[in-house]
């Protein structure tokens, strides 16, 4: 796929853990997972609002385009 997802990369940067980021943008710890995994097929922009608020970064800071 090539939009490389690098919140796990943010997070660290940061220095905030899974369980506290979850709380703090209201989303579940699984649904968390399948967004730092790549897994998921898509985000909304509310969320993708509300990582970056949390991790005070822009969009382009999480996903990535590569060929």
């Amino acid at each position: 796929m090539p939009i490389i997802v690098n919140l796990d990369v943010m997070m660290a940067k940061r220095k905030i853990s899974s369980s506290e980021l979850s709380e703090k943008i209201g989303i579940t710890m699984a649904n968390l997972s399948i967004l730092k995994t790549g897994k998921g097929k898509a985000i909304r922009f509310s969320t993708l609002e509300a990582i970056c608020k949390a991790l005070d970064c822009q969009p382009g800071d999480i996903l990535e385009y590569k060929k």
